[in-house]
């Protein structure tokens, strides 16, 4: 009987893992089944739920039947941006008549014994030469193209572009801007087909840390050259230095690390989508990955009021101020601690001019130690200057201004005037 235990024993520890797994086996497989079918109806009967809702219900992506946008690299986007846009960016050279001048030798002491000689220069007539280059961007299809106006300062000079396939075409300046730097020129030469043109962005979205690419005629040598960095800042001041008598200050610029050499005023700064967001316009000498470029929704303006007014304007109100800061409110005892302090310099000393004469200012009857407190409603502040509020505005608006005088409150009335090249 022991025996027949055994051999009962034996049998079943021989069989007993077989057998469970292929009990597992089968359990999972009928219920990958079950809930394949459990799932089919609850999604079916939901859809049916849904719809008696009016409820869209998300429909699943199909791996063979769909078409995946997959995000790229930065290396990608970088790539794309430059060869659809670079086509755009063209190369602007600068030629002027220059005096040609020769050396000769006269003696002063004809007639006498010895001969002495004295080297003299006199000109001998004039040639045609490259004196200098820059870059831009082509925006309207008719071959439209903005750049840096300190590249196109020069009013007796010729301005030549030459464009990434090599085809060379003469450019007229159809404007300046009296205040940014900034110009709209126009190649003269009409073609039958279209000129390939960037695309503009919002300056108003871009972000300290975001990836920008500058493209340009580095050293007015090597064209289309593109540098990759991100945007270091926003809201800079600067004051830019150009050829010549050429000093402007320029307010609200974006600040980036992107390599902009000499040659590359006037090309775009893109986002990886490949949208203008910023002109190239100065870099810091002596300094490494300091450069700055306008933000684009300026050229936009620039863009339109050449296209309606021939010209580029501004309006403005012709005041010398300062704006107010804590120290100059605790020094001279002011009645805001914010403001466009008329007359005044950033230490308090008084101006040589504080009210243009036969300006708008001067027509509301704006005076010397008045307090500009609002614009049209708009705080006048350290980081929401008069000079930029103004600049959202057209010549000929009337508007409302909240001014202290003689420490008390007043609303003034004005006429915007108008400030050209």
């Amino acid at each position: 009987m022991r025996k027949n235990k055994i051999k009962i024993r034996k049998y079943i520890k021989n069989w007993k893992f077989p057998i469970l797994i292929s009990l597992s086996i089968g359990a999972i497989f009928a219920g990958g089944i079950g809930g394949f079918f459990m799932a089919t109806y609850y999604y079916s009967r939901t859809a049916e739920l849904l719809s008696v809702l009016q409820i869209d219900l998300p429909e699943i992506p199909v791996a063979e039947d769909s078409e995946y946008n997959l995000p790229i690299t930065q290396e990608e986007a970088v790539v794309d941006a430059v060869k659809k846009y670079s086509p755009a960016v063209v190369s602007i050279i600068i030629t002027k008549d220059v005096p040609i001048f020769e050396q000769y030798y006269t003696s002063p002491f004809e007639g006498f014994p010895f001969e002495f000689q004295i080297p003299q220069v006199r000109q001998k007539g004039t040639e045609k030469k490259e004196i200098g280059g820059g870059t831009g961007f082509i925006v309207s299809e008719d071959g439209m193209i903005i750049t840096n106006k300190h590249v196109v300062l020069d009013e007796e000079a010729d301005y030549t572009v030459y464009t990434n396939d090599g085809r060379k075409f003469g450019a007229e300046v159809l404007a300046r801007d009296p205040i940014q730097d900034l110009a709209v020129i126009k190649i003269e030469d009409l073609l039958e087909t279209p000129f390939p043109k960037v695309k503009l962005g919002d300056s108003s979205k871009v972000q300290i840390g975001q990836t920008v690419i500058a493209i340009g005629n580095a050293l007015g040598e090597f064209k289309n050259t593109v540098s990759v960095g991100v945007v270091s800042g926003l809201g800079r001041t600067i004051t830019a230095e150009g050829q010549g008598d050429f000093i402007e200050t320029i307010d609200d610029v974006i600040q980036t690390d992107a390599a902009i050499n000499q040659g590359n005023s006037g090309g775009p700064l893109l986002n990886l989508k490949g949208e203008v967001v910023g002109i190239n316009t100065a870099t810091v000498i002596g300094a490494q990955s300091i450069g700055f470029a306008i933000p684009v929704n300026r050229v936009k303006r620039d863009v339109e009021q050449v296209k309606l007014f021939g010209k580029i304007v501004y309006p403005f109100i012709g005041v010398y101020y300062t704006l107010i800061t804590e120290d100059l409110q605790k020094s001279f005892d002011l009645p805001s601690d914010q403001g466009a302090w008329i007359g005044r310099s950033a230490n308090g000393e008084k101006t040589d001019i504080a009210i243009l004469p036969d300006s708008p200012a001067e027509k509301a009857g704006l005076k010397r130690d008045d307090i500009i407190l609002e614009f049209d409603g708009q705080k006048v502040t350290l980081e929401n200057k008069l000079s930029k509020i103004i600049q959202n505005y057209m010549p000929g608006d009337e508007e409302s201004l909240k001014i202290i005088r003689n420490k008390e409150e007043k609303t003034v009335e004005i006429i915007l005037g108008e400030k050209s090249e």
